[in-house]
């Protein structure tokens, strides 16, 4: 079987990350205990445990906070599903 480029088609995404996956993803990209994490953003690591398995609003007061503690733009914390690329960027 003979087959071209040409015959592949581009995958699309099925799968939207929650912004919970979305903390606990980038936590454990840096290496960090949900305690760590609580100590860089200052929210309890009760909390962001609640966060990371979408139990609790993030709020914007929070998506600033854990952006700060990441280095990322909030955005990427509070809509994943618009800012995939930015994600896959920031891992």
């Amino acid at each position: 079987m003979n087959i071209k480029k040409s015959d592949y088609k581009p995958v699309k995404q099925h799968t939207v990350l929650t912004t919970g996956e979305v903390i606990k993803m980038l936590r454990e990209l840096k290496g960090w205990t949900q305690e760590e994490l609580a100590k860089y953003c200052s929210i309890n690591a009760k909390n962001i445990s609640m966060l990371e398995n979408d139990k609790l609003e993030i709020g914007k007061k929070r998506a600033l906070q854990l952006a700060a503690a990441f280095d990322v733009h909030p955005a990427i914390i509070m809509f994943p599903e618009y800012e995939s690329k930015e994600i896959q960027k920031a891992a």
